[in-house]
């Protein structure tokens, strides 16, 4: 059983599987980004294709364009299309910018919500699914406590952990992860660095 403290490194460190690593890795932080919005569009990009993938796209998205609302709104679908956007990423990267300038979305504007409330929000955008929302609650809004199960690498790296689950247990994994509450958060960086290219 993990002992919970006020620090999650301590609470983490005590636990008897993940434990190992956080002694090995050291400390890590969960702090949010500077710009909600970039990070949102840059997490877009990352679905579904290779991490190489999708930074040699932000890349040359971030030096075609003003990665802001409107930067990519006054931007015409050939220049993110050159940049590397599928016509699908293309139409997604627009929504998302569409709902920022219309709802005014702001660290603050999320603050009072909760996780599921945020996800809710987030994912009423097109193109916009729980992953990705689940990035944004840990890497723009910096909250403690989200266990991003439906990120490959967490899943991969619960099974480095408990060698009984497969891949694909879910379910199974979610009731594992409560161990690290109300640290999850915390405890998916320590899993995305047991895998290789585990930074999400």
């Amino acid at each position: 059983m993990t002992t919970t403290s006020d620090d999650p490194h301590v609470s983490l460190r005590a636990d008897a599987k993940l434990g190992p690593v956080v002694e090995r890795v050291g400390p890590l932080r969960v702090e949010p980004a500077e710009d909600l919005f970039e990070r949102l569009v840059v997490s877009v990009l990352r679905q579904q294709v290779s991490m190489a993938s999708a930074a040699a796209t932000r890349e040359r998205l971030f030096d075609a364009v003003e990665v802001t609302p409107e930067g990519i709104l006054h931007a015409d679908d050939e220049t993110l299309r050159d940049a590397g956007l599928s016509r699908q990423k293309t139409r997604y990267v627009n929504n998302v910018a569409r709902a920022f300038r219309e709802e005014g979305y702001s660290r603050a504007y999320f603050e009072g919500m909760d996780d599921d409330a945020v996800r809710a929000e987030l994912t009423s955008i097109t193109g916009v699914g729980a992953w990705t929302a689940d990035m944004q609650l840990i890497f723009s809004l910096g909250r403690p406590d989200v266990f991003p199960v439906g990120d490959l690498g967490i899943r991969k790296g619960m099974v480095r952990l408990f060698e009984d689950l497969a891949v694909e247990d879910r379910a199974a994994m979610r009731d594992r992860a409560e161990r690290w509450a109300p640290y999850r958060s915390y405890a998916s960086l320590y899993l995305w660095r047991t895998v290789e290219g585990g930074d999400s």
